[in-house]
């Protein structure tokens, strides 16, 4: 890494104890669970699985990201209220067709799951506030709208094993 000029950050790097001993070794330890450690936008948690109860590698999307793009997208529909509906569905689509895209992996379901809820609230918060009467837009007519512009939750990414033919 010198030969190249790069150094690691004190402070955002660490050794700790993961993989398929850690949560056994810790145990004996009279420690808690295993560490977790934050790695291109997913919180990397040891954990089993139902099936067999063997170890797996969890990835869930780091909660503070989310918080920060749901912040952001609210600002941006506070911002482009006076945007038709078309609009404001296209730019929406596109950032949870983003998420799905990246964030869609064995295990995330529920924060995939909260991130389009979350957007779609707002959203509907945002359209009702354009309107002086109280209740103009409805669920109803809201649940159209959303089927139109939001893309269906679904996992994009196999399972490893499937992915690397193991």
């Amino acid at each position: 890494m010198e030969r190249f000029g790069l150094k690691l950050h004190p402070q955002k790097t660490r050794r700790i104890e993961f993989g398929r001993l850690a949560r056994s070794n810790r145990k004996a330890r009279g420690e808690g669970k295993p560490e977790t450690f934050d790695f291109l936008g997913f919180t990397h948690v040891c954990a089993q699985r139902r099936s067999d109860g063997r170890f797996t590698v969890r990835r869930l999307t780091i909660a503070k990201r989310q918080r920060n793009k749901l912040k952001e997208i609210r600002d941006w529909l506070k911002k482009n209220r006076c945007i038709p509906v078309a609009g404001q569905g296209r730019y929406i689509g596109s950032v949870i067709r983003g998420a799905i895209q990246y964030f869609g992996v064995p295990g995330n379901s529920g924060a995939l799951h909260a991130f389009p809820t979350e957007i779609c609230k707002s959203w509907l918060r945002a359209l009702r506030r354009r309107s002086q009467e109280p209740a103009k837009l409805t669920w109803d007519r809201f649940k159209r709208i959303v089927s139109a512009w939001v893309p269906s939750i679904r996992l994009v990414q196999p399972y490893p094993n499937e992915r690397l033919h193991v």
